[in-house]
């Protein structure tokens, strides 16, 4: 939490393609790039062409990251490579796995904007920008005066069209020459160049605090633009690009049509000069299909020449040498288009028609006959050709038709009048600089290339197309579909693939793009989204060489934000444009306001170092923009104060056309406008044209919301809250998330004309939240009695009969648009201002500032004050005060740090049952759900999934906003336990008395920033008090090693028999009832939430497969002993219980649970410092025989290892009892036989046995339960005999013994049994020889089927496997494969090959292992079944009663041995096979990262159905999965 540096981390994914994701970075941000789970153990390597400290960017020019792994070891999920971005633009970067390309995308880096004398940052969201048409700027030594409109008017930045020489259209948009400043602004006298523009531009950065941008147009040119005539290549002219020839021809045809129809020609045909109605377009229609289609024959550009083809294919027959080759089925006779598009010059392969049409001998009639199939062939194809021109020609017609029906009839259009020749039917799509002639003549030239080059394409742009495909390449038919909507000004532009392409014209834009990025701070990408992205890449990485920091905007009208995002990654577009104009009401364009920037107010605060998100562009959020039309025809005058503002309040940065502000009422156009712009002049009157000033349209206003505009953006105002309060009035608010000011706009909108519509007389009544510190502004747009407007000959002149009357920064009773403000209050410490409004007539704003009232404005400084100790993203807005609680004035970290991890379980953990036992529970969110833990982490789970999102709509925040029952709930359970815990109770208790004084829309955010800073320091205490693996380890396995604090606790009633009083250290308490000392040693909980309390909390082997990972591991030492020591003091028949019952209600009915004792016991003394002195610890039995009474603890003490002897001593005698109480009592599904418990040694073999075919005495324990399905009492998998697991175990035992033995640390060297009567010595050593010398022998399934151990070779269905058990009452049940075997690997490896045990692993690895966990029966065997249910009672035996739970579903623990035997075995295998198995462990071990991380219980689940599916039946945590996969993080 402490640290401020701004961190992003992009996870990365195998064959993740996000070319089409947007992410924005700031520079000074660091990004790191993360192994996402598919990846991580892999070799991956990242790219970028972002450039080294000091380089020049290349964008070809990649290299790799170097990988950085903090804690150097165990697995990938810290591994990062990093980015420190300090420079501006789009980068790219991609990932390699070994030699193959992965996935890859871009970032963009915003651009650090700096302006002033000061050179101080100007913040994107604090531009409000102004266009300029710079033709109607009039010559350049006025250009001061008219621009200081904008700088009166509090904009920032200024958008000129370009400043080139103009076309002979005069649109601003066509240049007829790049590199030359337009003359029109130079004075006979005085010439003016760049350099005086760009001193102009640095005066208005210096002095005027305003920075330039200006268009650049890369698209087309002017059509007499003289470079052009030079370089006709630059062009799409009919030499480089004939595939356009037919569609020229078509254009000319149609022009002469034009000039005839101009003449009077068609009159008796129905179409005169001036079209009028319906008639004459159908009269136009059928002219076209009758007289033009026919004499032009398009269709022939396409076609063959029959008689030529079939001429050339009766040569190719006649001559004798021609080769028969067979004829490919795939390949058909197609016609081949002739690339120079001549009429009939199209070809076919001559040997596909060779192979296709065979004459049956070589006589003439055979020839011929061929030849009229070949002939029929071509004809269909020729016919096929016709058919399709067809089918472009209707499509041609039907676009003319639409044009000529805009320009002349529609109501919206330009009502063009008479055909002529300067207003033809339809726009000239290619240019034709000749003299004319009839059609015929000039189609001849289009085969003369020096004539040729100079028929060049007009540019345009086609409704509907796609953006990133050039429409006038070949295969595109725009230009004869007549689809193109046409500039006949100018040459669209062609570049080719790269500069060699076209070498003239790429260097003369990149010198045009030069001179723009010399003097201006920014560029406008005209026309951007058909610009090739490959040109407009080059051009942009020319202008950052010389403007790092270029500001670059751009409008898309791709239809779609995922091709937006393409050109604004690989441009690095820092804002688009985007319209206001676009709504349709005020609803829609408040909605516009919330989409293009800031967050929620009372958004959560987002760590520093949080994944990288996808971002939606940065917009320029424009009122108007200069190329559309005029809001005051489409909406009223009255709407410009109203809509400007709402735009203004936007989060982002804002914009408007110049002509808005003074209510000019049509459109500007771009082509035909030469007036000029006004001056400013402050004692100009309403009735001079050609001046304005703060009584013009309005500017006033404009000023004010422009400078307010600016000091949210800098003030960090960057919450946003939209209120549609009616249809017609939007407010909006922005808020600071920091101070906690707001600034709210009201804005009645006039999309009607007010003097012409109804508006509603009475405003309804508004609530703010807080104290009104004034009113900013209020305007009101208003009539005054002046002249209509007239528009003038000189000057572009407003309406001078409307302006607005304004007032600034006065208090609220000063107010004529507030009829009175009444106080109330919601809740104790929430005031609400009711404002009913008097004069808010359409086209009024009124905007005020709010703060929170004085009391909560303390409390809120105060808690920023405490909360400065976890973030220093709290130090703006706190307040130190005095006189708060002396606890608050001691650090959280120093209260906390006493806490032990027994009581860090009660804080952070606990869930239902266990908080049931201590009479409380977990806090129930009302129509949600209970939280999953009573502790912290129960808050923490929801938060994190809310907090990245800021779903403050969630049930959980609605919970907060609704009363303080959850705060109490957290402070209270603390407080009501003892010391430290109760401390930190009081710390929180303390925190949340400001907390309860700040309005109710904030209480989520900062009760997160509680909880957050607690938790995270919390934590840190936690693994303070771990192994140095932990402290030093991954996040992983820091994360996993919580599994320790979660399920080792201490309850209301001990769960572990008491210890010896003679024992050291033994943890105590006070018993609150009886107020004497009692032992409290912490229990461990087999899973959560089923096994979490009472007698179902603690199990002899769930408790002994877990302690290694969740107590060693950890460095819990002295829990571990407490544990071990507890257990043994149970021991009875040579057994460890089962279920512990605390001792007392113990059942001793498995086999395994005292081996995983053994083994933890070997396990502790081989980890622990002076571990072998657990030996000597005092055993407090509760059972020193048999059948004795439960002794009380001290009764009766032994030295451990003398209670470890009894146990082999026990085992190798033979143990046979049946169980206490035995009958439905104790187990309502067992049958009688079931509770004979057996268990020995084979003389032979040294293996443990034992078990019936009633009982289940292993870890795969299920008893059937239905009686529908008839499997009650039937144990599912009964593993009597030897399993495979248990052999291991006391293989690990005996020999870890014998070491002891030899050693004279262990003073038994043999056990001694009576056999027959007689005294039998086994020693130690002879016990582990036979295990050693029959293992193998007897439990691998050989490859060879004639294997004289083999016994039942029938059975046999796999081989190279271990069998699952040995010598079991149903033989089949030894064959079947289960990944128990690998536990054997891991604690005994000496009883296998190497080659085979990899094998058998292998086998394993594909059959059994999955997503999470490894099946628990082979797939192929005839029972499994991988999706458990318990609560399923049907017929079906195998199922009914979740009869499978280890026929197939995925239990996790396993894997962890199977990870762990591979671990072992690849590094005997050889280094190949190890990095290949490190590989596979990291990449099983990143899903159970990824797992933990999501899961609201933070662990790994008892199981999973089949495939990883979520099975909900399973605990949610289960202590053996966590410490399994912490254990192969520490061999990894």
């Amino acid at each position: 939490m402490g640290h401020s540096k701004q961190i992003r981390i992009l996870l990365l994914n195998e064959m993740e393609k996000l070319e089409k994701t947007l992410f924005r970075l700031e520079q000074g941000f660091e990004l790191q790039f993360r192994l996402g789970p598919t990846l991580q153990g892999k070799a991956v390597t990242v790219y970028t062409n972002y450039p080294f400290p000091g380089e020049a960017f290349n964008r070809e020019k990649f290299h790799s990251l170097e990988w950085e792994n903090p804690t150097e070891r165990e697995d990938d999920s810290d591994k990062y490579c990093k980015l420190n971005l300090q420079q501006a633009g789009s980068f790219q970067y991609y990932f390699l796995q070994g030699n193959e390309k992965s996935g890859g995308g871009y970032i963009v880096v915003d651009p650090i904007l700096r302006v002033g004398a000061d050179n101080h940052v100007l913040p994107l969201d604090c531009v409000t920008l102004q266009t300029f048409l710079a033709k109607c700027m009039g010559p350049f030594d006025e250009w001061e005066s008219r621009l200081r409109v904008a700088k009166e008017s509090g904009y920032n930045m200024i958008h000129f069209t370009p400043l080139q020489t103009l076309g002979l259209s005069r649109s601003c948009y066509s240049l007829a020459d790049q590199l030359e400043l337009n003359p029109d602004f130079s004075r006979p006298n005085k010439k003016y160049t760049w350099t005086d523009v760009g001193q102009l531009v640095e005066k208005l950065k210096k002095e005027w605090n305003i920075l330039c941008i200006t268009d650049v147009v890369y698209n087309h040119t002017a059509t007499k633009s003289k470079w052009l005539q030079e370089h006709p290549e630059s062009a799409y002219n009919l030499v480089n690009s004939p595939h356009l020839k037919p569609a020229w021809v078509l254009d000319r045809a149609l022009w002469h049509l034009s000039c005839d129809v101009a003449e009077g020609k068609y009159k008796e045909r129905g179409v005169a000069a001036l079209i009028e109605n319906d008639h004459q377009m159908n009269c136009i229609r059928k002219i076209i299909w009758e007289d033009i289609f026919p004499k032009i024959h398009l269709w022939e550009f396409f076609q063959v020449d029959v008689d030529k083809a079939v001429e050339q294919f009766r040569g190719l027959l006649t001559q004798g040498n021609r080769k028969t080759t067979k004829p490919d089925p795939k390949q058909h006779l197609k016609i081949i288009q002739d690339p120079e598009y001549r009429r009939l010059g199209c070809t076919v392969d001559m040997n596909v028609a060779l192979a296709t049409f065979i004459p049956h001998d070589n006589g003439p009639a055979a020839i011929n006959e061929c030849c009229s199939w070949f002939r029929k062939r071509i004809e269909e194809l020729n016919s096929e050709k016709h058919q399709l021109v067809n089918y472009h020609q209707e499509q041609a017609v039907n676009c003319l038709l639409g044009n000529v029906f805009y320009e002349r009839l529609a109501g919206h259009g330009p009502k063009l009048g008479p055909v002529t020749r300067k207003h033809p039917l339809v726009t000239r799509y290619f240019t034709f600089p000749f003299e004319e002639m009839p059609l015929s003549t000039e189609e001849s030239m289009i085969h003369v290339p020096n004539k040729a080059c100079f028929l060049m394409a007009h540019n345009g742009w086609v409704m509907g197309d796609d953006p990133l495909r050039n429409f006038a390449e070949p295969g595109s038919d725009v230009y004869l579909r007549r689809e193109l909507i046409c500039w006949g000004d100018s040459v669209k532009l062609r570049y080719g693939k790269k500069p060699e392409d076209c070498p003239y014209l790429w260097a003369h834009m990149k010198k045009y793009t030069e001179i723009t990025a010399t003097y201006f701070q920014g560029v406008r990408l005209d026309n951007c989204h058909s610009t090739p992205l490959h040109v407009a890449e080059y051009m942009l990485d020319a202008a950052r060489k010389l403007q790092p920091n270029l500001y670059v905007v751009a409008e898309l009208f791709t239809g779609s934000e995922d091709l937006d995002n393409i050109f604004v990654t690989r441009l690095g577009i820092s804002s688009l444009i985007r319209e206001a104009m676009s709504a349709y009401d005020s609803h829609e364009e408040g909605r516009l306001v919330y989409r293009y920037g800031g967050e929620p107010v009372g958004s959560f605060v987002q760590p520093c170092l949080r994944p990288l998100m996808p971002a939606i562009a940065h917009a320029l959020f424009m009122d108007v923009t200069h190329d559309n039309e005029c809001p005051i025809v489409h909406r009223s005058a009255y709407d410009a104060l109203p809509s400007s503002t709402i735009v203004s309040m936007a989060c982002c940065a804002s914009g408007s056309t110049k002509g808005y502000d003074e209510l000019v009422p049509h459109q500007i156009s771009v082509v035909s406008e030469e007036r000029f712009y006004t001056k400013w002049n402050p004692a100009a009157s309403p009735s001079n044209f050609g001046e304005v000033n703060f009584q013009s349209g309005i500017i006033a206003a404009r000023c004010a919301i422009n400078k307010l505009h600016q000091e949210l953006g800098a003030k960090g105002f960057i919450q946003v809250y939209v209120d549609q309060v009616d249809e017609d009035i939007v407010a909006v608010t922005r808020h600071s998330p920091s101070i906690h000011q707001s600034v709210v706009s009201v804005s009645r909108t006039a999309f009607r004309n007010p003097k012409t519509s109804f508006y509603r007389k009475e405003v309804p009544q508004m609530c703010i939240p807080g104290k009104i510190e004034e009113v900013v502004l209020e305007a009101r747009t208003v009539e005054r009695n002046t002249e209509p407007y007239r528009k003038d000959a000189n000057s572009i002149n407003g309406m001078p009969n409307i302006t607005v009357e304004i007032r600034e920064h006065i208090q609220l009773n000063e107010s004529k648009i507030v009829k009175q403000a009444g106080i109330t209050t919601k809740g104790p410490n929430e005031y609400i201002q009711e404002i009913e409004f008097e004069n808010l007539s359409p086209g009024s704003v009124i905007i005020f500032r709010v703060s929170l009232d004085p009391h909560a404005q303390a409390a809120v400084g105060i808690l920023r004050n405490h909360l400065t100790q976890f973030s220093p993203h709290f130090k703006s807005g706190s307040l130190a005060v005095d006189n708060t609680d002396p606890i608050l004035k001691i650090p959280f970290a120093s209260i906390a740090s006493k806490l032990t991890l027994a009581e860090l379980n009660q804080v952070l953990y606990r869930c239902e049952s266990e908080e049931q036992e201590d009479g409380g529970g977990c806090y129930n969110i009302p129509n949600w759900s209970s939280l999953k833990y009573a502790g912290l982490q129960g808050l923490m789970s929801i938060l994190a999934e809310i907090r990245p999102k800021n779903d403050l709509g969630h049930p959980f925040c609605d919970n907060l906003r609704s009363g303080d029952w959850m705060i109490d709930y957290v402070s209270n359970r603390l407080i009501s336990r003892s010391g430290t815990i109760a401390e930190v109770g009081k710390w929180l208790q303390a925190m949340f008395f400001y907390l309860k004084q700040i309005p109710r829309y904030l209480i989520p955010c900062y009760f997160d920033a509680i909880l957050i800073g607690a938790y995270t320091t919390l934590l840190d205490i936690a693994w303070k008090q771990m192994s140095s693996f932990v402290q030093n380890g991954s996040t992983f396995v820091k994360h996993l090693s919580l599994g320790s604090v979660q399920m080792c606790g201490v309850g209301k009633s001990p769960s572990l028999p008491l210890l010896s009083p003679s024992l050291m250290d033994v943890p105590c308490r006070l018993n609150e009832i009886t107020r004497e000392k009692e032992q409290c040693c912490v229990s461990l909980a087999a899973g959560l939430p089923h096994f979490s309390s009472g007698i179902f909390r603690c199990w002899g082997r769930d408790t002994f497969i877990a302690l290694r990972g969740l107590l060693l591991i950890t460095g819990r030492y002295l829990e571990a002993r407490n544990i071990i020591l507890a257990f043994a003091g149970t021991l009875r028949h040579g057994l460890i219980p089962n279920l512990l019952g605390e001792g007392t209600y113990a059942r001793y009915n498995c086999r395994d649970a005292v081996w995983w004792w053994l083994q933890c016991i070997q396990d502790y003394c081989k980890m622990v410092p002076n571990g072998l002195d657990i030996l000597r610890c005092p055993v407090s039995r509760m059972y020193p025989t048999d059948d004795s009474a439960p002794l009380s603890a001290g009764t009766l003490d032994q030295p451990l290892f003398e209670v470890i002897q009894e146990t082999m001593q026990r085992h190798m005698q033979g143990i046979q009892f049946r169980e206490r109480n035995a009958g439905p009592q104790i187990d309502r599904n067992m049958k009688d036989e079931g509770f004979n418990i057996t268990a020995g040694v084979d003389e032979e073999t040294g293996f443990v046995y034992g078990g019936n075919r009633l009982n289940c005495g292993t870890w795969m324990d299920k008893m059937g339960e239905s009686d529908r399905a008839r499997n009650k009492g039937i144990p599912a998998t009964p593993r009597d005999g030897s399993a495979v697991e248990i052999v291991g175990l006391s293989k690990s035992a005996v020999r870890w013994l014998l070491e002891l033995s030899q050693k004279n640390i262990f003073p038994y060297h043999e056990v001694t049994v009576k056999r027959h009567g007689k005294v039998v010595r086994v020693s130690y050593d002879e016990w582990n020889r036979k295990i050693q010398d029959n293992f193998e022998k007897l439990f691998y399934v050989s490859e060879d089927p004639s294997d004289v151990n083999e016994k039942h070779s029938n059975l046999v269905h796999k081989r190279g496997i271990y069998k699952d058990s040995y010598g079991a009452s149903s033989p089949w049940c030894d064959y079947q494969l289960r990944p128990n075997f690998t536990i054997a690997m891991v604690v005994a490896p000496e009883l296998f090959t190497t080659e085979k045990a990899w094998k058998a692993l292998e086998i394993a690895g594909e059959k059994l292992l999955g997503p999470l966990g490894m099946k628990t029966l082979d797939p192929d065997d005839m029972v499994y079944c991988g999706t458990y249910d318990n609560a399923l009672d049907n017929d079906n035996y195998s199922l009914a009663k979740g009869f499978n739970y280890h026929q197939g579903p995925e239990w996790l623990w396993p894997v962890g041995y199977f990870l762990r035997a591979k671990l072992y075995f690849s590094k005997l295998m050889g280094p190949e096979i190890t990095s290949k198995t490190i590989f596979l462990v990291k990449n099983v071990l990143s899903r159970h990262y990824v797992h933990l991380e999501r899961s609201p219980w933070k662990g790994l689940p008892e199981l999973t159905n089949e495939n990883g599916q979520y099975c909900p039946f399973s605990c949610e945590t289960q202590a053996w999965s966590i410490a399994t996969i912490l254990e192969t993080l520490y061999d990894l």
